[in-house]
């Protein structure tokens, strides 16, 4: 009996952990910064650039709006995520945006997170709420 009961506990600490970071992330965020950095070169980084709103259906919205070399961007794509503890996926959210994020900080008003692009350049994200 009581082996069953440690492996229900057990089971239900693991699906809260794995949904807290989930019900965290639910809402929108300012992207405080954007920065890309490859190694060697001056890094880029944006401040302030626009929203990203999570929602509980794990679905998303970015509203960015930002110039980078002179170039304008106005991006308002859709998107997927799941999140773990450790990790957040974004889906169909464009070049810069969709992939794995591996989270640095998980406070309820600040996120950091960490991506590569699977060569030299290493993407960094600040959100607040």
């Amino acid at each position: 009996m009581k082996s069953n009961y440690f492996r229900l506990a057990a089971f239900a600490v693991t699906i809260l952990s794995l949904t807290s970071c989930s019900q965290r992330l639910v809402g929108t965020w300012n992207v405080a910064k954007y920065e890309n950095v490859t190694p060697g070169q001056q890094s880029i980084s944006l401040t302030n650039i626009g929203t990203m709103t999570f929602k509980a259906n794990n679905t998303g919205e970015k509203k960015l709006d930002y110039q980078v070399l002179g170039i304008q961007r106005n991006d308002e794509l859709s998107f997927k995520w799941t999140g773990t503890e450790k990790y957040v996926t974004i889906e169909n959210g464009g070049a810069d945006f969709s992939k794995t994020w591996i989270i640095l900080e998980n406070k309820k008003k600040y996120q950091k997170w960490k991506s590569t692009d699977g060569a030299n350049q290493i993407q960094v994200i600040e959100l607040k709420k």
